[in-house]
């Protein structure tokens, strides 16, 4: 079986001994070449597979490849249907991923200043050596800007054809502005250092040394900033021709699994493990006319790669906690503008979810940060994707996957938990470990605390909705569940069930949530509540999973009452 790419986005390592499983997105060189445009930027989130593509571009487009360009790409679409372009510039490849955003934002905009200095230092340094200018790289240790460094640079190579790659061209002042508004507008307005470095390429594609050029980013934010002085690109981002550029289509993920598990472990169920995979990974749409949702692709290849292929069964976490730590850093852009009016887009999104708003073309960040504003950045991070269209440009969005779900009740439960002050004498993981061990008590403990606390301050308008939300939240800190919420079941609703994702798991959970308003007479509640318990109990789905416990939730402003059935 071949290895699986994770974590590697290296082309010629990949393909130099055809020892990995590569998905072959080599078509879009061609669909590239043939669209009218020369410089573009493509917006993915992040862990899509941008980082690879650009490195197939840089071993393509090369020409110091021009040796090895034939066993690289010998089994790949673009290496039967070469373009004319092929190993036609000089490739000049900077990788902002690299830059250490932490150092940035405890140093400041200084931090961050050195470290893109550092990064634009580097790729002119590797440029130099490899194109035949060493003699120029001792000069560059003494250029003090990123300003002067970028200046030099086409000073030395004014007269050669490049191809111009920029990888993440946003994540650093991205992080930024996370953190600081202030700092962000300025070093990327007008005199900023990040404008004055882009005010140059866009010089250089005017004399005609830039030919070329492909930036990949998250979100447009930064790119807008910059508009005024590098309006040069275009954005193919949510054109339909690219929506399966970066990620993987429905076909890719299936020649993935045959190609790897459905090899080593021939006897499972193939649409079952499908299934799962989709409802975790799938579910992103970049153009409404699309006709096909998109993996992410780096979590369905770490899928492959933590899959025990011994015994056959699934990871026993289904998302990497490099991942999530990357997302959850992110999740700090959702303080941008008014966060008290991003807070309510979030619990609509999880009470309802999904939310209506339009993708915005352009931010001004020097004015107030829109509703739409805040949904184009959800959409851009892949926090939400389109579910349809109701008129033109306008759409209902939806959570994309079990992944992203349990991201948002993880950072709610989080938020809930900050803005009252809440103390925990357990974490929440902790909780719901213990929760899974039969003892529900510290769970109950915590989910009667709260409710009491939010009821109380915010009586009017806190219904049974409310209610179900901050009891997922809660329970979505269990990593060894799968969590449905109101799950279709022979058209009946349990609100939630709690299923373990392996045979060990000790108990399995459905509770009914009731939330009492101060009219309702509570015997009547109860009895309801009751009744549709035992009418899920009736179900062949229900009845067929082990070891379940039922439980009937009645919460009032007076806390919550757990009884079990």
């Amino acid at each position: 079986m071949k290895k699986i790419i994770y974590g590697e986005s290296n082309f010629q390592k990949i393909k130099i001994n055809n020892d990995y499983l590569y998905i072959d997105k080599t078509d879009y060189i061609e669909k590239l070449e043939k669209i009218n445009e020369s410089f573009l930027i493509f917006l993915r989130p992040r862990r899509f597979g941008k980082s690879l593509f650009l490195s197939t571009l840089q071993y393509y487009y090369d020409e110091n490849s021009k040796n090895e360009v034939e066993q690289l790409f010998a089994d790949t679409y673009i290496g039967k249907n070469p373009t004319p372009l092929k190993n036609s510039f000089r490739i000049l490849f900077f990788e902002f991923s690299g830059i250490n955003i932490d150092s940035g934002i405890d140093g400041g905009i200084d931090g961050v200043y050195s470290g893109f200095k550092d990064n634009i230092q580097m790729a002119i340094s590797r440029y130099f050596n490899n194109y035949g200018y060493e003699q120029y790289v001792a000069d560059l240790k003494n250029i003090e800007s990123p300003l002067g460094l970028i200046k030099y640079f086409f000073s030395v190579a004014k007269d050669d054809k490049i191809y111009l790659l920029i990888d993440e061209y946003d994540q650093f002042a991205n992080a930024i502005l996370a953190y600081n508004m202030k700092d962000f507008l300025e070093i990327v307005g007008k005199g900023g250092f990040v404008r004055s470095f882009y005010e140059v390429l866009k010089s250089a594609t005017q004399t005609g040394v830039v030919q070329k050029m492909f930036i990949t980013g998250v979100t447009p934010i930064t790119l807008d900033s910059l508009s005024s002085g590098f309006n040069i690109v275009s954005n193919i981002s949510n054109d339909e021709a690219f929506n399966a550029l970066a990620g993987f289509t429905q076909e890719e993920v299936h020649c993935s699994l045959e190609n790897s598990i459905f090899e080593k472990c021939t006897t499972i169920d193939k649409n079952e493990l499908l299934s799962k995979i989709q409802k975790w990974y799938n579910g992103y749409l970049f153009n409404v006319q699309a006709n096909e949702r998109i993996y992410n692709a780096t979590l369905v290849n770490y899928f492959l790669s933590k899959y025990d292929y011994n015994r056959c069964k699934m990871p026993t976490k289904m998302l990497d906690s490099n991942v999530a730590s990357d997302y959850k850093a992110i999740m700090k852009l959702f303080n941008i503008g008014d966060s008290e009016q991003n807070y309510k887009i979030l619990e609509e999104l999880i009470e309802n979810n999904e939310v209506t708003g339009i993708i915005k073309d352009r931010y001004d960040l020097n004015q107030e940060f829109t509703k739409d504003d805040f949904i184009t950045l959800l959409y851009s991070m892949g926090f939400i994707t389109i579910k349809d269209e109701i008129t033109g440009g306008l759409y209902n969005f939806k959570i994309p996957n079990y992944v992203i779900k349990i991201l948002y009740f993880n950072y709610f439960a989080v938020e809930v938990q900050r803005r009252n002050n809440f103390k925990l004498k357990d974490s929440f993981s902790d909780i719901v470990t213990k929760l899974l061990l039969g003892d529900e008590e510290p769970f109950k403990t915590q989910l009667n605390e709260v409710i009491k606390t939010l009821s109380n301050r915010d009586h009017y308008g806190f219904t049974e909705k409310h209610f179900q939300v901050i009891t997922l939240s809660l329970l979505s800190f269990a990593e060894f569940y799968f969590i449905d919420s109101q799950p279709e079941l022979d058209n009946k609703y349990p609100d939630i069930l709690l299923i373990g994702r392996d045979e060990k798991v000790p108990n399995n959970y459905m509770f009914e949530l009731k939330w009492m308003k101060s009219s309702d007479n509570y015997e009547t509640v109860k009895e309801k509540g009751l009744e549709q318990i035992e009418g899920y109990m009736k179900l062949d789905k229900v009845k067929s999973i082990p070891k379940l416990r039922s439980f009937l939730l009645i919460g009032s402003k007076d806390g919550v009452e757990f009884l079990e059935v």
